[in-house]
């Protein structure tokens, strides 16, 4: 088979509505599209040595990373030295085990699963790329590429490392704190999980195992306000109007409907409002020093920090748990209240406000950095009654915070952005079809 298995096919841009015929692209270069700039699909200068090698010594960093000790603290005699485990099990035995899941899942076990069938796809895509793969490998592969790209925004590795880091500062002067084998492992298993995500490309993958389905009624040029097809968020493939799962990959299909997804994305996005109300009442952890326990609120946290000197910690927190969060929802809900009024905007606007999208979508799971310091602190500061510390009320609130704002810029569908001029739709068009255009 061909490096390029997605040369030729048509994609419905997902971020645009936008119908791309992708042309013949050389290894080393991606294709965008046209209308506004959304990268459609690309092609590695070696795809398939390159990927395995890095997905290869990416597990074993994760082998290493979780088998030594990862940090220790010691202060007048007494010390503490924890694995990247325990973090996740320090959690749980204070009453927060969704806090210690979250963190083993989105940081150890949903990354070894990306990880994982990448470093299989890809193998099995090097046996097969010159014949086409049996129909067992075919079935094999639709499923595990379904779950790959269900897993991929959950990754928060880097998150992750960002936490320790602010950590270290934050307790740095309270005790010595040393770096265990299993630190500088993580630290280059996390740059080995950002270029695995870099390098791997949906269409590519999709395109060398499940040939793409290609539909007579749709041209270069059509969007979602043609009605003639619907686009898999999946795969890529583009579908008849009215399937109810894409043909390629059986995924279930998500037609062009403005009311319901934005009641979907509205009601998300009021229930973190709900929950950003405890996070930060609420103390986001306690600390016990010689008996006497505090707790203490992300706000009191920052200023803390902010007293003590730490100034650019207390600005990272600041962003990162109270100026993100409240950013990201104001925006979400200016960018729906817009959505609403479906009124068409020159095409330079709505880039606009899908740049914003984009931004909003990106930062929102920086987030979690707060959560993670919270983890590594409880984990590693646990000498009984001379200093401990104890997860905060607020914790768990500010996760769902995190995770239901992800969700909802996730669900909201971008191309509500674009919307068609009155003069260009049909004035020929029956009533019943002009009201089905309008809701779906």
């Amino acid at each position: 088979m061909s490096n390029q298995p997605n040369a030729r096919q048509l994609i419905s841009c997902e971020e645009c509505g936008l119908v791309v015929r992708i042309p013949d692209i050389e290894p080393g270069q991606k294709a965008q599209c046209p209308r506004c700039a959304h990268a459609l699909t690309k092609v590695n200068a070696k795809p398939y040595q390159s990927v395995i090698a890095v997905s290869s010594a990416c597990l074993i960093m994760l082998v290493l990373s979780i088998s030594f000790p990862f940090m220790s603290f010691s202060v007048k005699g007494l010390s503490q030295e924890i694995t990247l485990l325990h973090a996740a099990k320090m959690l749980a035995e204070f009453q927060n085990v969704l806090l210690g899941s979250l963190l083993l899942a989105t940081v150890i076990i949903l990354p070894a699963i990306y990880v994982g069938l990448i470093l299989f796809l890809h193998l099995e895509a090097l046996k097969t790329r010159n014949h086409v793969p049996s129909k067992k490998q075919q079935r094999l592969a639709k499923i595990l590429c379904r779950i790959l790209f269900r897993v991929q925004p959950w990754l928060m590795v880097d998150v992750f490392l960002i936490g320790v880091l602010v950590s270290l500062i934050k307790i740095a002067s309270l005790a010595d704190i040393g770096m265990g084998s299993s630190f500088w492992a993580f630290c280059v298993y996390t740059l080995l999980v950002v270029k695995c995500i870099a390098m791997v490309d949906k269409s590519w993958l999709w395109g060398h195992f499940i040939p793409v389905v290609e539909l007579p009624d749709v041209k270069e040029g059509d969007t979602h306000h043609s009605h003639n097809h619907v686009g898999c968020h999946t795969c890529h493939q583009i579908n008849h109007i009215d399937d109810k799962r894409c043909v390629r990959c059986q995924s279930p299909l998500h037609k062009y409907n403005p009311t319901d997804n934005l009641q979907k994305a509205w009601a998300l996005l009021f229930a973190s409002v709900i929950f950003y109300i405890p996070a930060n009442l609420y103390p986001m952890m306690y600390t016990v020093s010689l008996g006497h326990a505090e707790g203490s609120t992300i706000i009191e946290g920052v200023i803390l920090l902010w007293h003590l000197g730490s100034y650019p910690i207390a600005m990272v927190i600041f962003f990162a748990s109270v100026f993100i969060p409240m950013a990201k929802m104001l925006t979400l809900a200016w960018l729906y209240f817009q959505a609403q009024k479906a009124q068409y905007l020159p095409p330079e606007e709505s880039i606009t406000r899908l740049k914003i999208y984009r931004l909003t979508e990106f930062i929102g799971r920086w987030s979690m950095i707060d959560i993670f310091v919270v983890a590594i602190l409880v984990a590693l500061v646990q000498l009984q009654n001379l200093m401990a510390i104890y997860p905060g009320p607020a914790a768990l609130s500010f996760a769902a915070v995190v995770i239901l704002t992800m969700l909802s810029a996730m669900i909201f569908d971008s191309r509500l952005l674009w919307q068609q001029p009155q003069s260009d739709v049909p004035e020929a068009m029956p009533e019943h079809l002009q009201e089905k255009a309008n809701y779906e």
